[in-house]
């Protein structure tokens, strides 16, 4: 029986309250691993990566990102963060 063969017969014994969350944890595991470009004044830019998870991280892991700034009006950059941000359901 195969991975997907197996994730139906176990949706179909679920009961209807639990669907939902199902098509949530589907859905989130979509945007997670669909890569988008963000686009602001025709420049392009690319989210983090995984590498670059913030994290946990040290005063010391941040200073990889000194200096790497763009841009000084904080209009731009509440634009940036309205366009990347991907719209969830509660």
């Amino acid at each position: 029986m195969t991975i997907k063969e197996q994730i139906n017969q176990e949706i179909e014994q679920l009961p209807e309250s639990l669907l939902q969350e199902i098509l949530d944890f589907i859905q989130f595991l979509q945007a997670k691993h669909q890569p988008q470009n963000i686009s602001v004044n025709n420049q392009v830019y690319q989210p983090l990566s995984a590498e670059h998870n913030v994290t946990n991280s040290t005063a010391e892991d941040l200073l990889e990102f000194v200096g790497s700034w763009e841009g000084s009006d904080i209009r731009e950059c509440l634009q940036l963060v309205h366009e990347s941000r991907i719209q969830i359901e509660f």
